[in-house]
């Protein structure tokens, strides 16, 4: 196991606890505009890893997949709509998501080829980076999000 792996296991599993018993209702509360939904934010960071893991062992998705690889960007980093709907978003879509963004991470991050970490690809913020830079960035992106989680279910109003 990579020391990328170590980081990443231990922020995803802490971004997945904290999300893991949310409700609908829970998932899709807004705390302010401009910012993501728990199920939104949960959906992104399984979304970053598919657009990434595809990248670096250029695997074709299918169209669940890709939309889940638009996550990445649309409506986080860029004005367009995210790609799913609140109605969508319920807790088995979210464990669905985080399954297949983690299930396409694992054996990469475990064991990278020189050939991976040397690849360019395309960050989900736009510069090219290398595979390695993507496992770095794997390493505390669910973490940054389980951040966020902890202000938005600790905020006022947030439903109980």
């Amino acid at each position: 196991m990579t020391q990328f792996a170590t980081s990443w296991r231990l922020c995803r599993g802490r971004f997945s606890d904290a999300i893991k018993d949310l409700n609908q209702e829970q998932l899709n509360w807004r705390l302010h505009d401009n910012t993501l939904t728990l199920g939104e934010a949960a959906i992104h960071v399984a979304g970053v890893e598919v657009s990434f893991i595809s990248q670096l062992t250029e695997t074709e998705l299918d169209d669940f997949n890709l939309k889940l690889k638009r996550a990445a960007t649309e409506g986080v980093v860029n004005d367009k709509p995210f790609p799913f709907l609140p109605a969508e978003i319920t807790p088995d879509l979210v464990r669905k998501a985080l399954e297949i963004g983690q299930g396409m991470t694992e054996p990469v991050i475990d064991n990278p080829s020189e050939e991976i970490l040397k690849k360019e690809l395309v960050s989900a913020l736009g510069p090219v980076i290398t595979g390695e830079g993507a496992l770095a960035r794997f390493a505390f992106h669910p973490g940054y999000h389980q951040g966020q989680a902890h202000l938005i279910r600790t905020a006022p109003g947030f439903p109980q």
